[in-house]
C-alpha cells in the first residue's frame, strides 16, 4: 500500500481516538502517573520493510507499566520453557480486574495468567536468581531498539509507597506456594519493570520482532525463539487487555498489552509493529483512545488476525 494511503488512514484513525479522550481519564492510583497529560496521544507503526508512520506524542517517554509484562515472559519461557512456566502460572482469561485477587483466593491455586498482577509477580519471582533488573533492563533496551530506556525514580518511588494491593497479591501468592523467592526481592523487580520510560516507538519495535516470530528485521538476526513469540501473542490475544480483551480481540483481532501509563502495544502478524500512548484511560484501565485506533486501523489495513490478506506491506511507493 503507498505510504501516502496509510498516512491518511493513521491521521483518520488519530482522529478516532482524540474525540473519545474526554470519557476517560489518567490513573491517579499511583499519584506519579495522575501527573500525565490527559489529552497526550501519540501513534507509531512501524512495518517489516522498514517503514516507519507516526503521528503525535511519539517522542514522549512514558513508564511501560504493564506492558513490561510481555519482556519478562519472554525472557520466562527462554530461560525456563513453556512448561516450567505454564506449571507456575495459567494460560486462561481471568475475568477480573487486573490487580484483582478474587479468582487467586476463590477460583484457583495459580494465577489465571501472567498478564495480571497475580500472574506477573509470579514471573518476576520465578525470575529471581537467574535475571536480575539490570539484565532485564538490557533485554528491554535491546527488543525495543532503545539504549534510553531506563526507570523513572519518580514513578518508582510512587508505585513503590502505594503498593498495598501487590503486596497483598504477593503475600497470597506466597502463602499458596506459588512464589518461593524473597516476596520482597520479587515486587523490587516486577516493579522495577513497570516503571522504565519508553516510547511509542519503543513499543513499535518490540511489536514488529514478535510480529516477525522473533526475527529482527532490523538486524536479520533471530532474538526470540519463534515457539516463545507464538505463545506469548496468544496470550496476548487472549489476556492484554484484561477483562476487556474478548470484546478487543472480535473488533480489534490483533494480539494486544496495556499499560496504566497509557501504552498499548500492538501486533499484526508479518505486517506491523504499533506502539500507542495515551493516559486517558477507560474502565478497564486501557487507553481509551487506542481500541478506536486499532479498530479503524485494522479495518482499513486488514490487520485482523483471521485476514488473510497483506495489503500494507505488498505494495510500497
Amino acid at each position: 500500500m503507498p505510504n501516502s494511503t496509510i498516512n491518511n488512514v493513521l491521521w483518520t484513525a488519530y482522529q478516532k481516538g482524540q474525540t473519545i479522550i474526554p470519557f476517560g481519564n489518567v490513573a491517579t492510583y499511583i499519584p506519579e502517573l495522575g501527573k500525565a497529560r490527559k489529552n497526550a496521544l501519540g501513534v507509531t507503526m512501524l512495518t517489516k520493510d522498514g517503514r516507519i508512520f507516526e503521528l503525535g506524542d511519539t517522542d514522549t517517554r512514558f513508564t511501560i507499566q504493564s506492558i513490561s509484562k510481555v519482556i519478562s515472559l519472554i525472557v520466562a519461557l527462554e530461560t525456563f520453557g513453556i512448561s516450567t512456566v505454564f506449571d507456575r502460572v495459567g494460560m486462561e482469561p481471568s475475568g477480573e480486574a487486573f490487580n484483582s485477587l478474587v479468582e487467586l483466593d476463590l477460583n484457583s491455586n495459580k494465577p489465571y495468567n501472567p498478564m495480571i498482577n497475580s500472574g506477573a509477580i509470579t514471573i518476576a519471582s520465578m525470575l529471581l536468581g537467574h535475571a536480575d533488573f539490570e539484565s532485564m533492563l538490557e533485554k528491554t533496551r535491546a527488543l525495543c531498539h532503545d539504549p534510553e530506556i531506563d526507570l523513572n525514580e519518580e514513578v518508582y518511588a510512587s508505585e513503590t509507597a502505594n503498593m498495598s494491593r501487590n503486596k497483598s497479591i504477593a503475600y497470597l501468592l506466597e502463602s499458596k506456594d506459588i512464589i518461593y523467592n524473597d516476596v520482597d526481592e520479587s515486587l523490587e523487580l516486577y516493579t522495577k519493570m513497570c516503571s522504565l520510560n519508553v516510547t511509542t516507538k519503543s513499543l513499535a519495535n518490540l511489536g514488529i520482532i514478535l510480529a516477525m516470530d522473533g526475527l529482527d528485521p532490523a538486524t536479520g538476526q533471530q532474538v526470540i525463539r519463534k515457539r516463545v513469540c507464538e505463545t506469548v501473542k496468544t496470550i496476548m490475544l487472549t489476556c492484554g487487555m484484561y477483562d476487556g480483551s474478548g470484546e478487543f480481540a472480535v473488533r480489534v483481532g490483533m494480539p494486544s498489552k496495556s499499560g496504566v501509563g497509557g501504552g498499548l502495544l500492538s501486533v499484526a502478524d508479518d505486517k506491523v509493529g504499533i506502539g500507542i500512548y495515551g493516559p486517558s484511560l477507560d474502565e478497564k484501565g486501557n487507553c481509551i483512545a487506542g481500541r478506536p485506533i486499532l479498530e479503524y486501523l485494522s479495518k482499513m489495513l486488514r490487520l485482523h488476525i483471521f485476514d488473510p490478506d497483506d495489503i500494507v506491506t505488498g505494495m510500497a511507493e
